[in-house]
């Protein structure tokens, strides 16, 4: 479902050169979960961001189900992101003048070609809300909601359009033992339920233990 291959990642800092990602190859089964481990710094969210089309590789190959996503046209890449590709991230990145329903809604409504359907998408996203928990948060805006609820609306988003790889970014972060346990078993429920393949950057080793596969990061490296 996944590939990377020599995914080379240099940024310029003043009159340097810093090579944040040397050479990664990596494959990833359909349905399946990786976790990906390593220090503050060795490059784990910059790979994730390059595995979901946010951000070209300085050098190497991106395989989406088979598809070369960096030789696609930004417009495409970006609607290939929006339908393919979930993200859930530490932050939750939420629009704080939009309820917690209309925050779910969102990538659902930018995939139409046509808003005839909003009303299909309105009834989906109530059910996947209900699904999560959020039955009686679906009116509250982000400012409202308690983090892990914030998370869960988050969460939401990046299912709506029911994609086939997820990639979540350190998404226990801010949530406390409790509800980040919550959290991590929804995730493995979806990965199993919905059959999508799950990728988390993680430095919490407890929490990489959960996935099928784990692959450390150091210097820009797979160790």
């Amino acid at each position: 479902m996944l590939r990377a291959d020599g995914i080379h990642k240099i940024y310029r800092d003043g009159k340097k050169d810093l090579h944040v990602l040397k050479g990664i190859d990596l494959e990833i089964e359909k349905a399946g979960s990786l976790a990906i481990v390593g220090p503050s710094g060795a490059g784990k969210s910059t790979l994730l961001h390059i595995l979901g089309g946010l951000d070209r590789p300085s050098s190497g190959k991106v395989f989406v189900d088979g598809l070369d996503l960096y030789t696609l046209k930004d417009n495409k890449r970006a609607g290939l992101r929006n339908k393919r590709i979930g993200f859930v991230f530490q932050f939750y990145h939420l629009l704080p003048e939009f309820t917690a329903l209309e925050n779910v809604m969102m990538p659902a409504l930018m995939a139409l070609d046509s808003r005839l359907k909003a009303q299909g998408i309105r009834k989906t996203t109530e059910s996947l809300m209900r699904e999560l928990g959020l039955g009686d948060r679906m009116q509250h805006r982000p400012g409202e909601l308690s983090g892990g609820e914030q998370q869960r609306v988050a969460i939401g988003r990046s299912l709506i359009n029911s994609p086939d790889v997820l990639l979540c970014d350190e998404p226990t972060g801010n949530l406390d033992s409790e509800m980040g346990e919550e959290t991590l078993d929804l995730l493995f429920n979806l990965n199993k339920k919905n059959h999508a393949t799950v990728v988390i950057v993680t430095h919490d080793r407890a929490i990489a233990k959960r996935a099928d596969r784990v692959i450390e990061i150091r210097d820009g490296r797979i160790i």
